[in-house]
């Protein structure tokens, strides 16, 4: 179903643009949420204020959740340059190595981390953009202000020129950093720690004899973590010391000094500096009325889990498809406010991970680096302690407590709340595909083995198929018995989903974010299919919500 809007993309100019969302901020958030939003068929307003791509050097480091996120939003395999990272390494000047993570592997189709090139990737998102007719990206273009009236947002948005005009959207979408505007805005306060540690942050070429992992030297004297990048490229980051001058650290001589322990300097080819600060905080809620928050607005994770990114994109992927089937009339708006319970709590998880690897990263002192890493040395001598860090076990998964799924304890393989795992798989016909691709941007009731369509009601597929759903079968490698029609049949060529996770004749309904809904066996598939149907439908008789005292906001207001 498209798009209830026909907003066509050009410049700024007289009278009000018309659109479905607004997305404020066109970093690698903003940017990957646009296109998401544009594979869905909506109309959408993308806006930055800068004209050009910021290409200081941040994020460097992606899981294989936030590649699977990428894929989704239609980034194939190649398109951009990433480094698989083999392990990370904790070195302490007083136990030596004393924690190492393993990340050779991979999970769901992606390597379980990588190293990237920000600007590259960035570049790639905003090229994406322009596959989508219904996405409208205005470079040069700040917000000014803006009032939710409980129908629609009214933005007032200024160009580079000074020229101003209005548009009006039925959401916004804040994904302006760590600084938000949009954040600022509606009043939500931005709770948390800032590290009181600058750090200074080389990217350099050409370095002899480079590594070819991540490593976090955590020394109490200068905390340096060091990773390799793609384009030859090395990275590394000191703390700087009280009393040093950001500035003066950017010279070249102070870099140079800084580098001369790892690598012969006259060698090398430094690419560019930074100096920043991290920070562990979270907005009171992503979201208030039809305005919500994604990525670094949100939250702000530090850099010693390389999640800060990683955490964006999952708020992508689940708040675009909600954004989207409201918007085209196939769910109630109240499905919206599962963005916020489902996406905080985890974001919460994730600083609190972050917070703990950094302890170990820049212990305060001598004592502290022999108390927290001899503990965590005497942990791993465990096997419970080293499966903890080695394969990766201190992560927290990406499964939601509360929000658009349901349980039945009595009927629990795959957890509903939970990212379904993803497999290779041939259609009927076809090559071999990852898994994501085959059920493409939709919901879908997958049976595993067996066909759910034989035992749903006319009436059911016809309100699923209207709701944006599709009916698979999973199958058994080679099966030849009991087989659904030819469109629906994905064999399965690995054992990601059967018999691993899931056994002969169960069926689950899986979220357009690969979130499983509900699942149980075959024999309950209509009764599950009813209720997903329930929690989708539209509400005609309902209208739109209004605030209580809707009132503009300004820049102003906000200062």
């Amino acid at each position: 179903m498209p798009s209830t809007l026909q907003h066509a993309p050009g410049a700024l100019g007289a009278g009000v643009i018309d659109t479905d969302v607004i997305v404020v901020g066109l970093g690698p958030v903003g940017a990957a949420l646009a296109a998401l939003l544009g594979r869905y068929g909506i109309c959408v307003l993308a806006i930055d204020k800068a004209t050009e791509i910021f290409t200081k050097p941040r994020a460097i480091t992606l899981d294989n959740e936030a590649l699977r996120v990428l894929q989704l939003i239609g980034v194939r395999d190649g398109e951009f340059s990433t480094v698989a990272i083999p392990q990370v390494q904790y070195h302490s000047p007083l136990f030596g190595r004393f924690a190492r993570i393993g990340t050779a592997g991979i999970v769901d189709g992606h390597p379980m981390l990588v190293t990237f090139y920000q600007p590259e990737l960035e570049q790639l998102l905003r090229a994406k953009l322009a596959d989508h007719p219904s996405v409208d990206m205005q470079l040069g273009v700040s917000l000014e202000g803006m009032v939710d009236d409980g129908h629609f947002v009214h933005a007032r948005l200024k160009d580079a020129e000074g020229r101003e005009c209005q548009a009006r959207a039925r959401y916004l979408v804040g994904s302006d950093g760590a600084n938000s505007l949009v954040r600022r805005l509606l009043g939500l306060e931005f709770e948390g720690q800032t590290f009181a540690q600058d750090w200074l942050v080389v990217d350099a070429l050409d370095v002899p004899n480079p590594v070819d992992h991540v490593e976090f030297i955590c020394d109490p004297r200068r905390p340096t973590p060091h990773m390799v990048a793609p384009g030859g490229r090395q990275r590394w980051e000191f703390m700087l010391h009280p009393g040093e001058d950001a500035q003066a650290m950017e010279r070249p001589e102070s870099v140079r000094r800084l580098l001369a322990p790892w690598c012969d300097v006259d060698r090398i080819r430094i690419e560019r500096t930074a100096v920043d600060r991290f920070h562990a905080r979270e907005a009171r809620s992503f979201s208030k009325g039809r305005c919500f928050l994604a990525g670094d607005a949100a939250h702000v994770t530090p850099p010693f889990a390389g999640q800060g990114l990683v955490a964006g994109l999952r708020d992508v992927a689940n708040l675009a498809w909600k954004l989207a089937w409201v918007v085209r009339g196939q769910a109630d708006a109240r499905i919206l406010d599962s963005y916020d319970t489902e996406r905080r709590p985890h974001a919460k998880k994730i600083i609190r991970l972050a917070r703990f690897l950094g302890a170990l990263v820049m212990p305060r002192n001598r004592a502290v680096a022999f108390a927290l890493h001899g503990v965590i040395r005497a942990i791993r001598v465990l096997p419970a302690g080293r499966r903890l860090f080695d394969d990766l076990k201190i992560k927290p998964e990406n499964t939601f407590d509360n929000g658009l799924f349901w349980r039945n304890r009595k009927n629990e393989r795959l957890r509903a709340g939970s990212t379904l795992p993803q497999g290779w798989v041939r259609p009927a016909g076809g090559a071999p595909v990852l898994s994501d691709d085959a059920l493409g941007l939709h919901w879908a009731v997958v049976g595993v083995g067996v066909d759910p369509t034989t035992r749903l009601r006319p009436d059911q597929l016809h309100s699923w198929q209207r709701a944006g759903g599709k009916v698979w079968q999973w199958t058994q490698r080679a099966q030849a018995q009991h087989l659904a029609a030819e469109g629906q049949r994905l064999e399965a060529l690995d054992e990601t989903l059967l018999p691993r996770r899931a056994p002969l004749g169960w069926v689950f309904i899986v979220r357009p974010d690969r979130c499983v809904l509900a699942e149980g066996p075959v024999e309950q598939v209509q009764e599950l299919l009813d209720q997903a149907l329930r929690r989708l439908a539209p509400d005609a008789e309902r209208l739109p919500r209004r605030s209580a005292n809707p009132s503009p906001w300004s820049a102003v207001d906000a200062t």
